[in-house]
């Protein structure tokens, strides 16, 4: 009886674990937008700002940005794989004029994965917003030089210069380099970010609100 009880115990926690492990990342974090979406109504056909944390983290996007309509759908901790996996919840549900991008970071520190596997992932999830909106403006932001991944910016300009260059063959979409804009003599800049030197503070946003504003699309209502 005792040996019965173990097994069914032992059967119960592997269930368990396979269900947990079978849950897709960042689930409950899409559940509580879709949640706020019945609560507050999302703009009609927005500029949508989609990507990991650092648009998430993006606080001021609706003062930068106001008059051109913005939503905001970033998911922190999101890797490019994440992103694609719910495009459809973060993206198609919105029906955007425009998107404006940025994820990728978060697989530059991946140690498998390279900059031509980040390029591949890139191009997939393009692909999967193009197969369903061919022709809505993209823009693309270059992943940033973070003073905590510092070993990393090689890699990560490598992986820029890879994506940059995809792009330049496709229609619709522009590469914004904030790369360069976010170092000083070739250094990443610790004033622009705040103390886990990870995420930009005001001075950062502000570098990259200039940088894509004279790509968005005016909100014609």
């Amino acid at each position: 009886m005792k040996k019965l009880f173990v097994l069914i115990l032992l059967c119960f926690f592997t269930a368990t674990i396979a269900s947990a492990q079978a849950t897709p990342p960042f689930q409950q974090d899409v559940q509580t937008i879709k949640n706020y979406d019945k609560i507050y109504k999302p703009p009609t056909h927005p500029i949508l700002f989609v990507g990991s944390s650092s648009i998430r983290k993006w606080d001021d996007l609706q003062l930068d940005f106001g008059s051109y309509n913005v939503l905001n759908r970033g998911i922190g901790g999101a890797v490019i794989s994440d992103v694609s996996y719910y495009l459809q919840d973060l993206v198609f549900d919105y029906a955007p004029r425009q998107i404006v991008l940025y994820v990728g970071e978060n697989d530059i520190v991946i140690a498998n994965e390279t900059p031509d596997i980040i390029l591949s992932k890139t191009i997939a999830l393009y692909k999967s917003i193009r197969a369903k909106l061919p022709y809505v403006p993209i823009v693309y932001i270059a992943m940033k030089p973070s003073p905590s991944r510092d070993k990393y910016m090689k890699k990560t300009r490598e992986t820029n210069n890879l994506i940059r260059k995809f792009l330049s063959t496709e229609k619709n979409v522009t590469f914004v380099d904030v790369y360069s804009l976010l170092l000083k003599d070739g250094h990443s800049r610790p004033e622009l970010f705040v103390s886990d030197m990870l995420h930009m503070n005001k001075q950062g946003y502000a570098i990259w609100a200039n940088a894509v504003r004279p790509y968005l699309l005016k909100y014609q209502p």
